[in-house]
């Protein structure tokens, strides 16, 4: 125990409150004061005492009404009753009122109000420890420090970030795969009123169609085979905070309709219930497709479209962003070499330029690849052009260079796409315009072959 814990005894029986205050007053951690009556006691309470034992029989003022007025002056005081008498009804009354536990006298009380200190002390361990974590978020979320970007594209998001963290506005976030649309996001709403409240992230493409309802809005007990409880849904997780709906393109058109009543009514109904659940959620969306051309092919709701719109930001493509590229490489050279606890490590002129000519179709998530390998890569501490690889089932524009039969040609471009939407057969099926069957028979096809190969 590091911090001072002052308990006030408030106890009638001279004798027996002395009792408790040596054994207490032992450890040196602990500064105990002791009172006989009830109103000398809560004459003292602006002393903020980190806890009351109380004596449920004073002379002059109940133990019910004693905790009554503490909880009226601090909710946050942990208050425990001790009591010569056993009676159930009563502790359970107590309880219900407030007190955070019910002690009979005995030879064993001064070993359980220790106990009780041991308990309090680790929970305000562990809320000191959550309320640090929350501010360590929040720094983290700085954009001003966790976007990295001087370039002229980046300088107008930073400005609509800043937009966005002074409104309760919804926002539309979009951009290539690998723009870092989660990390705009959650400098939004960690920068926000709402910073203290949660951030619930659900990527669409990630929730099998016939489950996301039940995701979104939950549901109650027995509402279909296998809902054994009820369950609240991500939108209730979210509540006085933010909810960010990542990949919103690739929702089932059924599913938008349910989704545009919950936003236009600010309510919802949890699958297989009738009450209806009010809503406080920010809403911020993301997705890699261009939603407007979505409404013209009749994939995407209009109405929607225009719900979510709200404060629109678009994110440049990396190669776009001109010397970003160098300034994100050494961003993320500096964090690998921190992480890893190693010196410090620079980029060589040669690997500078073989980086800006590169056109990064996997954006910041690739770069962040590509420069944590090239760290593991030197010898020395200097990063040279050879320590730096490109994965290119990347590079297209060297397909064509090595002449091979039409399926390996199909083979590797689908496995290209694999890699840049995340191993996501439905996006990639779409981009490609072939059946999702195709790409796992493919892919089943390869598994195949390298097992006999290995056999």
């Amino acid at each position: 125990m590091a911090e001072e814990f002052k308990i006030f005894i408030v106890e009638d029986d001279v004798w027996y409150g002395e009792v408790i205050e040596y054994h207490l007053s032992l450890n040196p951690d602990v500064t105990v004061k002791k009172f006989t009556n009830g109103k000398d006691f809560l004459k003292s309470l602006d002393e903020q005492p980190s806890l009351v034992t109380l004596d449920y029989s004073l002379p002059d003022i109940s133990g019910e009404e004693v905790l009554k007025r503490i909880k009226e002056f601090s909710p946050e005081i942990p208050v425990v009753i001790i009591s010569g008498q056993e009676d159930i009804g009563t502790a359970i009354k107590l309880l219900k009122d407030g007190a955070y536990d019910y002690i009979i006298k005995d030879d064993e009380t001064k070993d359980r109000i220790w106990n009780v200190i041991k308990n309090i002390r680790e929970k305000e361990e562990l809320k000191e420890e959550i309320s640090q974590l929350k501010k360590q978020i929040v720094q983290k979320y700085d954009f001003s420090k966790s976007i990295v970007g001087n370039s002229s594209p980046m300088k107008r998001i930073f400005s609509l970030i800043q937009k966005a963290i002074g409104s309760n506005i919804t926002v539309s976030i979009t951009g290539e795969t690998g723009t870092g649309k989660e990390v705009v996001a959650k400098a939004i709403h960690y920068n926000s009123p709402r910073a203290k409240k949660p951030f619930v992230a659900v990527n669409i493409t990630a929730i099998p169609s016939e489950l996301i309802e039940s995701e979104l809005f939950g549901h109650e007990k027995g509402a279909f085979t296998g809902a054994i409880a009820r369950r609240i849904g991500k939108f209730e997780e979210a509540t006085g905070g933010t909810i960010f709906l990542d990949e919103i393109g690739e929702m089932d058109i059924n599913m938008q309709s349910k989704l545009l009543r919950v936003l236009q009514e600010k309510e919802l109904t949890r699958v297989g219930g009738s009450g209806v659940v009010k809503l406080n959620s920010r809403i911020l969306v993301a997705t890699h497709r261009d939603l407007a051309e979505e409404v013209r092919k009749g994939n995407f709701r209009e109405d929607l479209y225009y719900r979510l719109l709200g404060l629109p930001i678009s994110l440049p493509a990396l190669r776009e962003r001109g010397n970003d590229i160098l300034l994100l490489a050494k961003h993320f050279i500096d964090e690998y070499c921190s992480e890893n606890e190693i010196g410090k490590l620079s980029l060589a002129p040669s690997a500078q330029n073989k980086l800006l000519k590169y056109p990064w179709p996997g954006n910041i998530r690739e770069l962040k690849a590509v420069m944590e390998l090239s760290c593991v890569m030197t010898d020395s501490n200097l990063i040279e052009d050879e320590h730096i690889t490109f994965n290119s089932s990347g590079s297209i524009d060297t397909l064509l260079q090595t002449e091979m039969p039409l399926r390996e040609y199909t083979n590797r471009i689908v496995k290209y796409y694999l890699d840049k939407y995340n191993q996501d057969v439905v996006t990639v099926a779409k981009k490609l315009n072939i059946g999702k069957s195709t790409i796992y028979r493919m892919l089943q096809e390869e598994a195949a072959e390298l097992k006999s190969a290995n056999s």
